[in-house]
């Protein structure tokens, strides 16, 4: 079968390869849509510290089942329709027995410690279903949508947390396919009053602000996203800021341009070259900041993201603007960091 490998940083390869065998513990799928991120392009640049083989990449998959394991729960059969979550939770660490599986200290991932979903075939661990991982795609959600649920878990986990009230303004730092999802989860589910969307690329800004109607757009590269924030609140600031992007530079506007009680969440990870930022403290002193740092999600959140897109909640197949074949995987690299497209999907 063909299959998307990582052998090193820079070195990702279309090869042929065995098509996997259903262990006896184990769930074999059809990969149909496997959805590409920014941590795809990351490891594909620069590796990563969880990825210490040569291993299929792709973490945001759905498929259908092709084989069940003889230990497997009869739940499951071949021809269903279903969605795989990335991130594994061991079940026993004390995060876990806490219920905060998303912090697990022994997380493993799919397209990391696992074979994940730039492939044709694709084995569901045993401890993916242990942990309860699988997920059945609901009818009116095609493939493509559900592969982007993963993502859109993580942002139902940071929202989660910053307590999004009716009424609030939220800015949005960010106009990839996670920025519009935010967007569009702070209004759809949390009611927020004013919602705006703000990127560096103006390109990207108009084509996402177009889908999901922020109630203002912000071109970072021409405006001072604090100043502008400020003029908009008449100089009380934003309720709920959010950084869907990996620059620190956005971390410290966030703080600048958030409200007294405001709530921030450091969404995006930062690259492990610039991991730190120097802020004002006496901000987040005086205006009784919350500071919340966000890592993936649970399971119980992606079954949460299929059921927004079952009943309308929430929809993003109209985030997915680059369908790309398998056979031309290595493009979709090329497509994500040009900033031409919103969400980009490969399709076996």
């Amino acid at each position: 079968m063909l299959s998307m490998r990582f052998h090193a940083p820079g070195d990702v390869r279309l090869e042929e390869v065995p098509e996997p065998v259903c262990g006896s513990e184990e769930v074999k799928i059809r990969v149909r849509n496997c959805s590409m991120c920014g941590t795809d392009l990351k490891a594909f640049r620069n590796g990563h510290q969880m990825i210490s083989r040569v291993t299929t990449m792709g973490h945001e998959i759905a498929g259908e089942i092709v084989d069940v394991g003889s230990s497997v729960s009869s739940n499951w059969s071949p021809g269903d329709r279903v969605q795989a979550i990335s991130n594994i939770p061991c079940g026993k660490c004390y995060q876990c027995r806490r219920g905060w599986t998303q912090v697990c200290e022994n997380q493993n991932s799919m397209g990391f410690q696992y074979d994940g979903g730039f492939a044709e075939f694709m084995i569901v661990p045993e401890a993916m279903l242990r942990a309860n991982g699988l997920n059945r795609i609901p009818t009116g959600v095609d493939f493509a949508e559900a592969s982007a649920a993963e993502p859109c878990s993580c942002a139902i986990n940071a929202q989660e947390q910053l307590g999004i009230e009716p009424g609030d303004f939220v800015v949005v730092i960010g106009a990839g396919p996670i920025g519009c999802m935010h967007a569009r989860l702070a209004r759809n589910i949390h009611r927020a009053g004013t919602v705006v969307l703000v990127n560096r690329r103006p390109g990207r800004l108009a084509r996402s602000a177009e889908l999901v109607q922020p109630d203002f757009a912000i071109d970072s590269s021409q405006d001072d996203v604090v100043d502008t924030v400020m003029g908009l609140t008449d100089g009380r600031g934003a309720d709920v800021v959010i950084t869907a992007t990996p620059a620190g530079k956005d971390q410290i506007h966030a703080v600048e341009m958030a409200a007294r009680n405001g709530r921030i969440s450091f969404f995006g990870g930062l690259p492990k070259i610039a991991p730190t930022i120097t802020l004002d403290s006496n901000l987040v002193h005086y205006r009784q900041l919350h500071i919340h740092g966000t890592n993936g999600s649970t399971p119980e959140h992606n079954r949460l993201a299929l059921e927004y897109f079952a009943t309308g909640t929430l929809r993003a197949n109209d985030l997915i603007t680059h369908r790309i074949p398998l056979k031309e995987g290595l493009r979709a690299f090329d497509v994500l960091a040009s900033g031409e497209a919103i969400k980009v999907t490969v399709e076996p």
